[in-house]
């Protein structure tokens, strides 16, 4: 059992959306070099509660703390399409927290972007518009973008989801060495891969855990005690 402590520890998380609650107090401890996997219907409240623990949806009760720095990669349907930037460019997104937003990059830096452009083989589409790249290929960068940064804890809100299989072997193995490294990472998917890999299950229903669900017998905890 991993004994380290958490890399981001969520308490009675609520979030209201006007007469939508899209989180209804949910308690989570994210384990230090781990995969967590979120799963649950749409509109379970998957993608908020990834937003919250990074920062971006603001709570309308409840604590989130955090240990180290965050990268967060959200489905790519809400990016803008039409963004004019090149794959290598939206990969120097990660580094901004690294190297300041003006600053320019160092060839360190640039050979960091070379590096997980590779882990996820796009680097020979360094120089070709993001929007002109394909589904699996731009989600190939964005989980590049989120490598690139070296965080203590990555987000990835349905990394494999409408990719092709030679996308989604890269992004597994991508994720599998980031816990690897002692990352912590939490994902929303429903991939059985994920699932099956994973250190903890929280199946969301409705804005809460699911505790009716338990985990078939394969002796993980759908959600931390």
């Amino acid at each position: 059992m991993n004994t380290s402590p958490p890399t981001a520890i969520v308490r009675g998380a609520t979030v209201r959306f006007g007469d939508v609650q899209a989180l209804d107090g949910i308690d989570l401890a994210l384990t230090r070099g781990a995969l967590t996997v979120v799963t649950g219907p749409n509109g379970a409240g998957k993608s908020t509660l990834l937003e919250v623990i990074a920062g971006t949806t603001p709570l309308t009760r409840g604590t989130v703390d955090r240990d180290g720095a965050v990268a967060f990669v959200p489905q790519r349907t809400a990016l803008t399409p039409r963004l004019p930037l090149t794959a290598s460019d939206m990969v120097a997104v990660g580094t901004w927290r690294r190297a300041g937003l003006w600053r320019r990059l160092s060839e360190r830096m640039r050979g960091d972007i070379a590096e997980a452009m590779e882990r996820l083989a796009v680097l020979d589409l360094a120089h070709r518009p993001f929007a002109a790249l394909s589904g699996g290929q731009q989600q190939r960068v964005l989980i590049a973008q989120g490598l690139v940064g070296r965080a203590d804890l990555l987000l990835l809100d349905e990394p494999t989801t409408a990719v092709d299989a030679r996308s989604a072997e890269l992004i597994l193995d991508a994720v599998a060495a980031e816990t690897a490294r002692g990352a912590t990472v939490a994902c929303v998917s429903h991939d059985p891969r994920l699932i099956d890999t994973a250190a903890v299950v929280v199946p969301l229903d409705g804005g809460r855990i699911d505790q009716s669900i338990r985990d078939a017998g394969r002796g993980r905890p759908r959600c931390p005690a």
